[in-house]
């Protein structure tokens, strides 16, 4: 049973699916043509018994229910012809045989956990492919508040070229009561930045990948073959246009990762430095030095010592400490642990949800994994799922030269 949350002018109060389910009335007082809400500044109870919800918010586009959706004769008086369904179960068959219908249908749970960014692309096509043709589509969930709406504010993003508050006021506007769920939201936002679109070179992109396939292994104990792609393949293999830089096992020179796999993250404790290069002893020292006990010796102590330093091949050392500079002169991102994305040569990743991280040539150990509890860095940041790197085991290479398979 889904439990949805609706807040009021004065008071925040659940409302339960059954206690406010549309009721069987007659054809008589059902909404018709050219009716809608009326708008009194409130939300009240009352909103969510009528049979018959939609509104229109901008010409031929109309969000409402799933009574309006499962109508026929409120589907003919708006003269709709296209039906987008966001919801757990389809439309009955009289409605998805209609000869004058178009339907689709989405299957989703109005949870923030959800993935409703995968089908923003599918939707945004679809409403566009009615409009552009000049017909009525509605798109509905079963209130007409959460799912539904996040389909419309998309389309209202990508086709006005407007950010999600922008989009989501607008359509507010014509519907008070909508309000996609948190994690709708944040998805929402997150497809903006993005473009409107699936960028899957996009950092926030990959990490949002990466903890949906952990959420599956956290249910099925194993990475489900849906998931298969989130695995990068292996630097190390010879390939037509290699990364030109790389990190490498600092034992046997093996290339394990490129600059690309890694995901970098802001730290959240910043450590003060003197003039001369020496940390002071400040509380957040103190406060990072307890954080650093959930990673391992070896990570602890190439945090608080570890120094650049590089050879005649033109390599460098993969620095912890706050003060590295790194190619670009930045400090910006935290360098105390390498997070990186799951690549091939990692064993067990696929049947595992954690474990230790081995050097495929040397079998020297690297760092360690966990789909499931993740880690977190010395700087505070908790990154989960966790695929991370000691920074002494491995060193940066700037330039890679004649790669070849050493697998």
């Amino acid at each position: 049973m889904c439990v949805s949350a609706f807040v009021f002018a004065s008071s925040t109060f659940n409302v339960d699916e059954k206690s406010i389910a549309p009721k069987a009335m007659p054809v008589s007082v059902l909404a018709m043509a050219g009716q809608k809400l009326q708008d009194t500044g409130n939300i009240s109870r009352e909103d969510f018994d009528d049979p018959v919800s939609l509104d229109e918010i901008i010409n031929g586009l109309f969000l409402g229910n799933l009574t309006a959706a499962t109508h026929m004769e409120t589907l003919k008086n708006f003269n709709i012809t296209h039906i987008l369904t966001l919801d757990s179960v389809p439309l009955p068959k009289h409605i998805t045989e209609a000869s004058f219908l178009t339907t689709k249908f989405i299957q989703i749970a109005d949870m923030p956990k959800e993935d409703v960014l995968h089908h923003l692309d599918s939707c945004v096509e679809f409403i566009s492919s009615a409009r552009i043709t000049g017909h009525n589509i509605l798109v509905h969930c079963y209130f007409g508040v959460s799912r539904s709406s996040t389909a419309v504010i998309a389309y209202i993003m990508k086709s006005h070229n407007l950010d999600y508050q922008t989009a989501f006021e607008l359509v507010k506007s014509k519907r008070r009561f909508v309000q996609p769920n948190v994690g709708f939201a944040a998805q929402l936002k997150l497809w903006r930045r993005m473009g409107c679109t699936i960028d899957n070179h996009y950092q926030k992109y990959k990490i949002y990948r990466l903890r949906l396939a952990g959420e599956q292994v956290r249910k099925a104990k194993i990475l489900p073959q849906s998931f298969s792609n989130i695995i990068k393949s292996d630097p190390a293999i010879t390939q037509e246009n290699p990364e030109p830089i790389v990190y490498r096992c600092r034992k046997c020179r093996r290339v394990l990762a490129s600059k690309s796999h890694v995901l970098t993250h802001m730290p959240k404790i910043q450590i003060s430095s003197s003039t001369n290069g020496t940390n002071n002893v400040t509380d957040n020292q103190k406060q990072s030095a307890k954080l650093m006990e959930q990673i391992p010796t070896q990570a602890r102590k190439v945090s608080l010592t570890a120094t650049s330093t590089s050879n005649s091949n033109g390599q460098l050392s993969v620095m912890a400490s706050p003060e590295r500079i790194d190619l670009n002169k930045s400090i910006e991102h935290c360098q105390n642990i390498l997070f990186v994305e799951p690549i091939a040569w990692m064993r067990h990743i696929v049947t595992s949800t954690q474990g230790k991280l081995n050097c495929p040539k040397c079998e020297q150990k690297l760092g360690n994994f966990s789909w499931i509890n993740g880690c977190q860095c010395p700087c505070g940041e908790e990154v989960s799922p966790a695929f991370y790197l000691i920074p002494s085991k491995v060193e940066l290479s700037k330039a890679v030269q004649n790669v070849q398979t050493t697998l």
